[in-house]
């Protein structure tokens, strides 16, 4: 081999190889075995639940960026705070909910236009929303991801998948809950300045 060949098949070798072109290493729906001391079944079941679960809050994580983008009036500072920081703890779950998935031996759900296909929340409109709307549709995705995340902490617990049962009780349940009082507050009809009823005192 010449030193001219020699520079020029180490340059081919250094160069990325951009295109490729392979069968899928795991079909989406699939569940491959792993030694987790739980049945395929249990596995497969589990995981379908968490990738509904997965596909909803992903939603629900972008309606809060959604809102912290477009939120508006007397309560903006406060409410874009608010929306970033739950936007932020949604963001963890969607990771925590991805990595239980796999760790089962499943595929998680992972871009915009399945998750689109997937979610049982209503699809927002594209324009900008009045802060009592944002948080009326907050709270309903909010309902949407509890009732669901109940029912399936219900069935892994029945199956012994422990692991799932604590994940979705002791962190989306938890958070999600926390996260109604906080954005539920805002909609409480109480006076913002003085309150001209009952017995008010004269000075």
């Amino acid at each position: 081999m010449t030193k001219k060949h020699d520079v020029a098949w180490l340059i081919e070798r250094a160069r990325p190889l951009t295109v490729q072109d392979a069968r899928e290493l795991q079909q989406y729906g699939t569940v491959a075995r792993l030694p987790i001391a739980l049945d395929a079944a249990v596995c497969a079941v589990s995981v379908e639940n968490l990738n509904q679960l997965l596909a909803d809050t992903m939603t629900l994580r972008d309606l809060y960026k959604k809102h912290h983008w477009q939120v508006s009036g007397p309560t903006f500072y406060q409410l874009h705070l608010l929306f970033d920081k739950h936007f932020a703890e949604q963001s963890e779950l969607v990771d925590g909910i991805a990595e239980r998935i796999q760790s089962l031996g499943g595929v998680s759900i992972a871009m915009s236009h399945d998750v689109a296909e997937m979610t049982l929340i209503p699809r927002p409109p594209r324009g900008r929303d009045e802060v009592p709307m944002q948080l009326s549709r907050l709270l309903h995705a909010h309902e949407i991801v509890l009732k669901e995340s109940r029912a399936m902490a219900r069935q892994a617990a029945e199956a012994g998948d422990d692991g799932t049962n604590d994940l979705v009780v002791s962190e989306v349940i938890r958070t999600n809950e926390r996260q109604v009082w906080f954005v539920g507050e805002h909609l409480v009809d109480t006076p913002l300045i003085a309150h001209h009823g009952g017995n008010r005192e004269e000075i």
